[in-house]
């Protein structure tokens, strides 16, 4: 791996990084909290739609890809130096989940790091499997996972239930004390961590995806990885941009659409084009460069501190 590639991906953290506080920021400044998280990533106006749509679920999806990206970096590393695979990784595993449960206990409702941590063990056991065995996880996860998404969107959208967290302004994160917090989170575990349900099978599709787009020569700075991200950059900011455009503006049965499905092919593009960027800018270290690297290499650090910023500025 050459400083230029992992300049590349230090960029790509950065901005999955800084995207995912573009997501979270309207839950913090929610006057309900996260009681009002429905509403906060769906609906308003016009331009308060737009800024949804801008953040909502692609850089979720694009830090998952680079999870991927990062454990084939460590299978090959492992592989290198004759150390058993997954090995010690599977304890870095246990400590990344450590870590995400004292995240939501202590600062956020809706932490990834646990689900992430739950999602790398599985893939650890299958990064270094035959190409086939890997698209057949792929395929069949990515269908089942659609095929729910697509039953719960009918059910949305022609159910008697709307779409809404419907909660009246709650008081404990306007004027309740911390430890209030911290034991509304306890007690709600199972409410807050649902969203688990989707992250840990979109989380495997989109890890063994970041795997095998590595393998593909997508960071290569030569024609075959030029062709692969123009590839992607067609189908994510060519068919998921417009499409999620028009899920964003829809009504919010398309929710989960609109935050898990297409969303990933968006963060395919971003990667495709970053990437793209990047390469072609590799000289240029002006301070938005500078910036992103910075957070991507503390990529954790930043992702616990902004949250930790989020909740002290609006709670």
């Amino acid at each position: 791996m050459t400083t230029r590639r992992i300049d590349v991906l230090d960029v790509l953290r950065g901005i999955a990084i800084m995207g995912t506080l573009g997501t979270n920021i309207w839950i913090f400044t929610d006057p309900r909290g996260p009681a009002g998280v429905m509403d906060a990533l769906t609906g308003g106006e016009a331009a308060e739609t737009f800024l949804h749509f801008l953040a909502n679920g692609k850089f979720l999806a694009l830090l998952s890809l680079l999870f991927g990206v990062g454990m084939e970096l460590q299978y090959r590393s492992a592989v290198r130096r004759g150390v058993t695979w997954p090995g010690r990784y599977l304890w870095r595993a246990t400590l990344l989940f450590v870590e995400g449960l004292l995240h939501y206990v202590l600062i956020f409702e809706f932490d990834v790091l646990m689900g992430y941590a739950v999602v790398s063990v599985l893939v650890a056991f299958l990064i270094g499997r035959s190409d086939r065995v890997v698209t057949a996880w792929m395929v069949v996860t990515g269908t089942v996972f659609t095929a729910v998404i697509g039953l719960l969107t009918l059910v949305l959208l022609y159910g008697a239930a709307p779409v809404s967290s419907g909660s009246a302004p709650s008081r404990l994160f306007s004027e309740g004390s911390y430890l209030d917090q911290v034991a509304a989170r306890i007690t709600g575990m199972g409410a807050y961590r649902f969203e688990a349900v989707f992250i840990v099978p979109l989380g495997v599709v989109l890890f063994l995806l970041g795997s095998r787009l590595v393998r593909a020569g997508v960071f290569e700075d030569a024609e075959r990885g030029a062709a692969l991200r123009r590839r992607l950059m067609v189908l994510g900011l060519g068919v998921g941009v417009p499409l999620n455009l028009l899920t964003a503006f829809a009504e919010p049965g398309w929710f989960l659409v609109d935050r898990y499905l297409l969303p990933s092919l968006v963060a395919l593009g971003l990667l495709g084009l970053v990437t793209t960027v990047a390469l072609r800018a590799r000289n240029a270290q002006g301070p938005l460069r500078r910036g992103l690297t910075a957070v991507g290499r503390t990529a954790l650090s930043c992702y616990v501190f902004q949250n930790l910023a989020g909740a002290a500025l609006c709670y």
